[in-house]
């Protein structure tokens, strides 16, 4: 089955597609960093839980910007190829940059989850460096 494309909030059923290209010109952020604790009251206790950082919260909203194929709500095996492009040599763990992406592709509803039948390989996902001009590049592409 192909994905279908909607354009202009039409859906074009004689056009399908395999695969979906999108740029995220934004420097990659991982959720794993700088996470905060706050503590919420149920039954009169304090219960700690984890929100993420201020800079991740806002590089997923800006994401949004960028995204395309919103509320396709891919829900068949692809392969999600991300390409980050980070500002710095310095290390970055890749699988925490993997989840960060896949995480913003289902809440704007480009997948319908990110369990691994619907995300069934990461093949070709990589980082590079580009001091210029980082940035994510993910191509979505149906198996």
């Amino acid at each position: 089955m192909d994905l279908q494309r909607q354009m202009n909030g039409t859906e074009e059923s004689s056009r399908m597609i395999k695969k979906l290209s999108m740029t995220i010109p934004l420097k990659p952020i991982t959720k794993k960093n700088s996470q905060r604790i706050a503590t919420r009251k149920i039954n009169g206790k304090y219960v700690p839980f984890i929100l993420q950082s201020k800079a991740y919260v806002q590089y997923e909203k800006d994401c949004g910007y960028f995204i395309k194929g919103r509320g396709l709500r891919i829900n068949q095996a692809v392969n999600v190829k991300c390409v980050y492009y980070m500002p710095t040599r310095r290390r970055v763990d890749l699988t925490n940059l993997m989840e960060a992406t896949h995480d913003i592709l289902v809440k704007y509803e480009v997948l319908e989850d990110d369990n691994f039948k619907i995300i069934h390989s990461v093949d070709g996902s990589r980082v590079d460096y580009d001091k210029d001009n980082p940035r994510t590049e993910i191509e979505i592409t149906v198996l």
